[in-house]
Parts: structure tokens; C-alpha cells; sequence
């Protein structure tokens, strides 16, 4: 039976067997013991990965605050045997309680280590010995088509496992800081609130990247942060409790170069971040810039939008002297500019 577009429900009449044609009947392919071994080892994987790497995995509630609705909650998972586990930012920013249960069902109170929002990646601890942890794969080495397991805790439900595919590497999206993320994983694993956080894993139990979100009504479009860039930034938190980067201390836009100075200057791009503002004694202000100017490059690196500054402006880059050139009017300038560190993120 089925449903026509004014709702009302048509039968379907099953065909008269004497009127099949046979040789129909033959053409509809049919399994083959190739495909029964394909599909059993298929299965077989997803559960030894499963079995090795759920251990680790772990569901987090938070609370923000005293009233009855400000209860949250995500996925984590455990990277190292004395009680670090990562998860992402938005899962636990602002969080006055934070409670972690690991997959034997204990319940521990976790202490958040450092929290990234520009990376929607954070750290939390419990104190909790020798536990089961996940190793990262190196996500440089992955192909779009291999296998990719998503475990967590959707809608509260812990240990679900949805399997897929890499869909896509290099994506970029924006974290919820409106920071720009780059290096984002594309599978088309099943993710639903509550993932978020949790691991996605190869076909070894490894971990290729970290859930964190999911486009809305669209089905199999989900995004996982990058191990190589997970890896990092957990190294950094456990070490530090942040990320330090650098700032300029200017309000920018991105612009179009007009053609006659693209010409005349010769220049490669046609874009560039115009200054709209500077912070009165920061380190934009001091290198000499104005409310105007073009920002061409910097470190002899092109800079054509605001998302290029901010790679730049990674921590390796407070307190160092570099190259900034700029269009001013019509002249082409270089100027010496020091980043500062970026303040802290306000909760």
C-alpha cells in the first residue's frame, strides 16, 4: 500500500503469477556467496572495532547553572590511562558540574583541563587509573571511501555505533566562537545530539577525528575535527589548559583589490583584509597601521581574507617581528608588526 499526495492509502495488487514472465525472474540479480563473505566481513570488522575501542568511549553531563533546564550532555572518549578524556568545546564550555560515566557504568565528577572554543575541543579529567584509551591514526593517510565508526551517546543512549564512510577530507566549517576550522572530516556515519564529541574510528579502532556536528534535516552529512588536529590541540590543553594564539588588535573585512591597483602593483591576488578599526595601543596601532589600509600579506604569505590572518596568527607568532604589506591609497607599503597574545575567550 501507499500514500498518494492527498493522504488517502491505495492498495497495491500483488501480480498474477501466471503472468510473470520467466525470463524477467531471471534477470533480477540475486546474492552471491562473494557478496555473503563481503557482507560477513564487513560485519566482523565493525564489531572487533567495537569491541576494542567502545571501552574508551564515554558519556558527559554537564550542568550550567541551578535551574531544572540547564542540563546538557555529550560524548567523549579516553586518551591516555590516567583519566584524560576529550570531547568537544560546546559540549562543556561553560559548565559549572561536570560528570562523566565511563562504559562499565562508574560515574565520576570530571574537572575540565583546558577548553579551545576556537577548535570545539576541550579536555576533561577524572580520577580514574588504568583505563582503556584510544590511540590516534594519522588523518594525513586517509582516503574518501574508507570505513569510519562513529560511537557515542545520541540523545542519552550510550555505546551507539553507526558505521559509513568517509565522505570527504579538507572541509572547513565555522565553530561556534566564528572562528574558522579547517581540516574537517566529512562521513556519512550517523550522528544525532549527543554524538557530539564522541570518536570516529577506522577499521583498527583508531581514531580518525572527533565528532562534532551534523546538518540539519539533510541525512548522511556529518562533520568530524581531524586527528592530526585533535591530537595536537589535546597535547596542548593537557600541557597548558589553552591555545595560545596572536592578534593584530584590528576589526577587519575582506575586500576586493581594485583592478587598477591589482595592475599597477602587479599583484597575484585580487583580495585582501581592508582595516576597519584598531585597538587603541595594540599591536596594529603600534606597527603603524590606519582605518583603510589593505593587508596584502604577511610574512610574505598572501593574505586574502580574514580567515588567511587567522592561520597565521598561531601562538609561534607572539612577541616575533614580521612582515606586514598593505595598499595605502594607492601606495604599496611594508610595515613591522609584533602580535600579541589573544586575550581569553569571555564564558
Amino acid at each position: 500500500m501507499f500514500s498518494d499526495s492527498t493522504g488517502a492509502w491505495t492498495p497495491v495488487l500483488a501480480p498474477n503469477p501466471e503472468k510473470i514472465d520467466p525470463a524477467s525472474v531471471a534477470a533480477i540479480p540475486t546474492a552471491t556467496a562473494d557478496d555473503d563473505l563481503l557482507l560477513d566481513a564487513y560485519s566482523r570488522t565493525v564489531a572487533g572495532v567495537v569491541e576494542r575501542a567502545a571501552a574508551a568511549v564515554v558519556n558527559i553531563r554537564v550542568r550550567n547553572g541551578r535551574g531544572p533546564h540547564q542540563e546538557g550532555g555529550g560524548s567523549g572518549f579516553v586518551i591516555a590511562p590516567d583519566g584524560f578524556i576529550l570531547t568537544n568545546s560546546h559540549v562543556v564550555h561553560g559548565a559549572t558540574r561536570i560528570e562523566v560515566t565511563l562504559a562499565d557504568a562508574r560515574t565520576f565528577p570530571a574537572t575540565l583541563v583546558g577548553d579551545d572554543p576556537d577548535t570545539d575541543l576541550a579536555i576533561v579529567r577524572v580520577n580514574a587509573p588504568n583505563l582503556q584509551h584510544l590511540l590516534f591514526a594519522d588523518s594525513r593517510k586517509l582516503r574518501v571511501g574508507q570505513i569510519a565508526i562513529a560511537i557515542g551517546s545520541p540523545f542519552g543512549f550510550q555505546q551507539t555505533v553507526t558505521a559509513g564512510v568517509v565522505s570527504a577530507l579538507g572541509r572547513s566549517m565555522r565553530a561556534q566562537s566564528g572562528r574558522l576550522m579547517d581540516d574537517i572530516l566529512q562521513t556519512d556515519a550517523a550522528l544525532n545530539p549527543g554524538n557530539s564529541g564522541g570518536p570516529l574510528v577506522n577499521s583498527r579502532g583508531e581514531v580518525i577525528g572527533v565528532n562534532t556536528a551534523v546538518i540539519l534535516p539533510a541525512q548522511g552529512i556529518c562533520f568530524a575535527i581531524a586527528s592530526n588536529t585533535a591530537q595536537l590541540v589535546a597535547g596542548w590543553l593537557i600541557r597548558d589548559g589553552k591555545i595560545r594564539r596572536s592578534y593584530l588588535g584590528i576589526a577587519g573585512q575582506n575586500a576586493t583589490i581594485h583592478q587598477r591597483l591589482v595592475r599597477h602593483h602587479r599583484l597575484q591576488q585580487t583580495t585582501a583584509v581592508m582595516v576597519g578599526g584598531l585597538e587603541e595601543g595594540g599591536p596594529g596601532t603600534a606597527a603603524g597601521l590606519q582605518r583603510g589600509d589593505l593587508i596584502l600579506s604577511f610574512k610574505g604569505s598572501a593574505i586574502a581574507s580574514i580567515d588567511d590572518l587567522h592561520r597565521f596568527l598561531v601562538g609561534d607568532e607572539i612577541g616575533r617581528t614580521s612582515d606586514l604589506t598593505v595598499i595605502r591609497g594607492t601606495e604599496l607599503l611594508t610595515l613591522r608588526v609584533t602580535p600579541r597574545e589573544l586575550p581569553k575567550h569571555d564564558d
